[in-house]
């Protein structure tokens, strides 16, 4: 490992490990990590590049980032955890329940996608247009160099193909906004990919942990227990 990962731990009992989505940090589950903890050993991370969690020198890519995870839970001995991820990090988590099957309980997947395609073309368009601007400009200034870093891992990945899903042993939880930038047909194809999952729809956007927390956390609850 290059890196040390900056994290909140929290509570006892079955770990749980909740990672964040890009540009964020482990602050964006703080109306979950109390909530959790009663019934879990919680560890928010921070991913490579993100909050505290130094940048290091591998790449910057959804698959390093899971690798990262493998690194993370190795070195505070979790031989296996629940996994909650959000957006990215429901793409981290994915592909880590895709390649470590034997490391993940259970998986709850918020607001993940397979590819590009399924995001809204009003959240994507922009994005694309932004990383395009940032790489001209990368080699002239270190914030463009982040930015298209930033932006690079929702151009580029997560790159996952549908039939890859069924590589996926836990049991699953796909969970998203009834209005999220991640269209309701792409969502509902990563849940029928996964053998053994469950689909659930949340009043309101993307940000459902942060805005309608009592419905999220009740349905990851449920779930979980």
């Amino acid at each position: 490992m290059d890196i040390r990962h900056n994290y909140i731990e929290k509570g006892r009992g079955e770990p749980l490990i909740l990672l964040h989505g890009n540009g964020e940090d482990c602050s964006y589950f703080q109306r979950q990590i109390d909530e959790f903890s009663k019934l879990f050993h919680v560890y928010a991370v921070d991913t490579r590049g993100h909050g505290r969690t130094p940048r290091g020198e591998r790449p910057f890519t959804i698959r390093q980032f899971a690798e990262d995870l493998l690194g993370f839970m190795d070195e505070h001995q979790i031989e296996r955890a629940h996994l909650l991820g959000f957006s990215d990090g429901g793409n981290i988590a994915m592909i880590f329940a895709m390649t470590h099957p034997d490391r993940v309980n259970r998986l709850i997947l918020n607001g993940a996608n397979l590819d590009t395609g399924g995001v809204s073309p009003f959240t994507q368009i922009p994005i694309e247009i932004g990383y395009r601007i940032a790489k001209i400009f990368a080699g002239k200034s270190e914030t463009a160099r982040l930015k298209a870093e930033m932006l690079g891992l929702m151009v580029n990945d997560p790159d996952v193909k549908a039939e890859e899903l069924s590589g996926i042993k836990a049991k699953t939880l796909v969970i998203a906004g009834t209005k999220d930038m991640i269209r309701e047909e792409h969502t509902r194809k990563i849940a029928e990919g996964i053998q053994d999952s469950r689909l659930v729809f949340i009043p309101g956007d993307h940000f459902i942990a942060n805005k309608n927390p009592e419905e999220f956390n009740r349905a990851v609850l449920d779930f979980l227990k």
